[in-house]
């Protein structure tokens, strides 16, 4: 009779790990979902989840909050100072406020993109203290 067991190096491919390529991988991976994930013709450029979520009264805002406070707690593992922390809360706060507004939540959403900026910010300072993680845009 065969066993079957998982193979432990299937972990070492999924980045869970705590290490700075595995966070910018689930950053970046969790801003294309919410900012960039669907393209529709016509549009100047793709809209994501949060967007989308915006469709949603008062609980869509609240769902892309978490997203964003999932990226804040990101960088806070990765010990970044508190300015740069209180910038992406207040980058988070503000898409969140701005998408409570019922009917035109959605335009500042397509706008004030909160998960983008998040990034840029990661990726700065993952750039400056973790240079081996850089990876090149192609």
């Amino acid at each position: 009779m065969a066993q079957t067991r998982i193979d432990p190096s299937i972990f070492d491919r999924l980045p869970l790990k705590r290490d700075p390529n595995s966070v910018r991988t689930r950053v970046e991976a969790i801003e294309r979902v919410m900012e960039r994930s669907i393209t529709i013709p016509g549009l100047s450029r793709p809209i994501g989840l949060d967007v989308m979520l915006g469709l949603i009264p008062v609980a869509g805002s609240f769902i892309g909050a978490a997203a964003g406070a999932y990226m804040l707690w990101e960088a806070r593992n990765l010990r970044m100072s508190k300015f740069a922390m209180t910038r992406m809360a207040g980058n988070v706060g503000i898409d969140w406020a701005l998408g409570l507004i019922p009917g035109v939540g959605i335009v500042p959403d397509y706008f004030f993109r909160a998960n983008s900026r998040n990034l840029r910010i990661i990726h700065r300072h993952l750039n400056k203290h973790h240079p081996g993680t850089v990876t090149l845009d192609a």
